[in-house]
Formats: structure tokens, sequence, C-alpha cells
């Protein structure tokens, strides 16, 4: 995969508790990241 400036990547994590996303541009510029965690409502 040729990684430009202009690559942007979504990531997402879903296999826990804590469910989770990211943009990242370039493939080195955190654009924007956010979690979600469930562990208050397993307690």
């Amino acid at each position: 995969m040729n990684v430009t400036d202009a690559t942007l990547v979504l990531g997402i994590e879903t296999s826990c508790d804590e469910t989770a996303a990211a943009l990242v541009m370039g493939g080195y510029d955190v654009v924007s990241s956010a979690v979600s965690t469930q562990v208050d409502l397993h307690a």
C-alpha cells in the first residue's frame, strides 16, 4: 500500500469492553480519536 499525505484511514476497535475509532491522515497524523467504555455498565 502506498501511503501519501492525503491518505485517510479509519480504524475501528471493538474486541473488548472498550470501543474505539480513529482517523489517521498520511499514516502518522491522528486527526481524531474517540473511546467509549462499558466498564461501569459491567460493574
